[in-house]
């Protein structure tokens, strides 16, 4: 329940953040790593839950929000959950492998139309944003690795 309770908020308040404070991009765009991390939590303990998740924050973004920002919000989280979703539905590589392809490939996608349809689409942006995102992950897949070796030598 954390997670999907962590997920929701930090997409609702991040939005909120870009809306009141836009010349703060870059800050804003480094918290967008923590809101992945999240979501792929999120879609790990729920499954396709995740699309109502992220519905349930579009919603109260559009509340909360400038509604430009919720809406390239909505459009970037749709495409960038999609990719997520099929990459969790298709593949049967372990976790903490779906959790880097799927990042590796929604990533990219809803760094540019997010920042895109918000007239952001800066290089100090949409490179604090692309690295955060990355070393977020990242820094979970290597935190899965180890104690999956962990557990096999204990085995």
């Amino acid at each position: 329940m954390f997670y999907l309770i962590a997920y929701i908020s930090s997409v609702v308040l991040i939005n909120y953040a870009f809306s009141s404070a836009p010349h703060l991009d870059v800050i804003w765009s480094a918290w967008g790593g923590l809101v992945f991390i999240l979501r792929d939590m999120v879609q790990t303990r729920y499954g396709h839950g995740a699309l109502l998740a992220m519905l349930v924050a579009l919603v109260l973004s559009y509340a909360t929000s400038e509604p430009a920002i919720a809406l390239a919000s909505a459009t970037a989280f749709f495409v960038s959950e999609l990719i997520d979703w099929l990459v969790f539905s298709v593949t049967r590589r372990p976790l903490r492998d779906r959790l880097w392809l799927s990042s590796a490939l929604s990533i990219p996608v809803d760094t540019f139309i997010f920042f895109g349809m918000i007239g952001a689409l800066t290089p100090a942006v949409i490179g604090t944003a692309l690295a955060s995102k990355f070393a977020g992950v990242t820094v979970v897949w290597l935190i899965m690795a180890w104690r999956a070796r962990r557990a096999l030598a204990a085995s």
